[in-house]
């Protein structure tokens, strides 16, 4: 942020430095951005986290904002690039691919769990965020190799975590870890509905039960997202 003081200075002058943002504003804000491709993407959201992060310091050192809302803040920032960062990359890889559908014959998304902190609302300036990411229903793409929807799935998880966590000239967006997810490091990327069901009531420890205490969804289908949080529970 100290190589772009350009970004303060519109702080400034359009009065977001003065602003309390909530979900909406990040989203509008977001919106706004007019992204072509996936590089594109990566730089802007680097911006657009720096200039929000130095918005967001700035109030909390001069005293403007209390603890509560520094944490409120910072979480909803993270939300709002993650599920800006997933409908992009889902509209790209479904151009791609095709589109994944439920049963009822509508798209089918994926379902993103905030773990830890950022499930809690309470993300602090160094914090990384903890993912879990789950899918309601397996099936196959109609394309040539007849594409799982896990392996869909699990390559845009893979282009997500790049976009937020891979550091570039820009700095990266969050620090990002999936490794709360069933199985940790050796499991899949994503599961289905039904394969986090049969984990955590058979082969689940219990500080990762405990963990779902904080979980909260905080991307993707937010309709099939309360099925999943209701059996979670």
């Amino acid at each position: 942020c100290t190589r772009k003081p350009e970004l303060f200075v519109d702080l400034v002058n359009s009065g977001d430095l003065e602003s309390r943002h909530d979900q909406q504003t990040y989203a509008n804000k977001l919106k706004a951005l007019k992204i072509a491709e996936e590089a594109e993407l990566m730089a802007k959201l680097r911006d657009f986290r720096c200039r929000e992060m130095l918005r967001i310091a700035w109030r909390d050192l001069a005293g403007w904002t209390e603890l509560e809302e520094t944490l409120l803040d910072l979480s909803l920032l993270a939300d709002g690039c993650i599920q800006y960062a997933l409908d992009f990359l889902y509209l790209q890889a479904c151009e791609l691919r095709g589109t994944p559908l439920l049963s009822d014959g509508s798209p089918q998304q994926i379902v993103v769990l905030g773990m830890g902190k950022l499930g809690a609302y309470e993300l602090n300036f160094s914090s990384d965020i903890d993912l879990i990411f789950a899918y309601p229903e397996e099936g196959e793409l109609e394309d040539r190799k007849a594409t799982s929807y896990s392996e869909f799935f699990a390559r845009l998880c893979q282009k997500l975590v790049k976009v937020l966590d891979e550091i570039t000239v820009d700095g990266f967006v969050f620090r990002t870890d999936i490794r709360l997810r069933p199985f940790g490091d050796s499991g899949a990327i994503i599961m289905s509905f039904e394969g986090m069901e049969n984990y955590y009531l058979t082969q689940a420890r219990e500080w990762e039960r405990y963990a779902m205490i904080k979980a909260r969804q905080i991307a993707g289908d937010f309709r099939m997202g309360a099925q999943l949080m209701a059996m979670l529970k």
